[in-house]
């Protein structure tokens, strides 16, 4: 069974993909593949941290 990467392991994710872009000798096709897969790791992360931030607002209200 596959769990869903949390943030840490997206951005660790995020950092490989780029860490291989910056290998010249990288096809064309291949190259946009990662770019792709990295960019898709990036949105990822970038809901979950929405998801914390509406979360951490919801349990800071004041309550009435």
């Amino acid at each position: 069974m596959q769990t869903t990467p949390n943030f840490e392991e997206l951005i660790e994710l995020s950092k490989r993909s780029l860490d291989s872009l910056s290998n010249q000798n990288l096809p064309l096709k291949e190259s946009l593949e990662i770019y792709k897969q990295g960019l898709s790791y990036l949105k990822e992360a970038q809901r979950l941290l929405e998801e914390a931030k509406l979360e951490y607002q919801e349990i800071s209200k004041p309550q009435e």
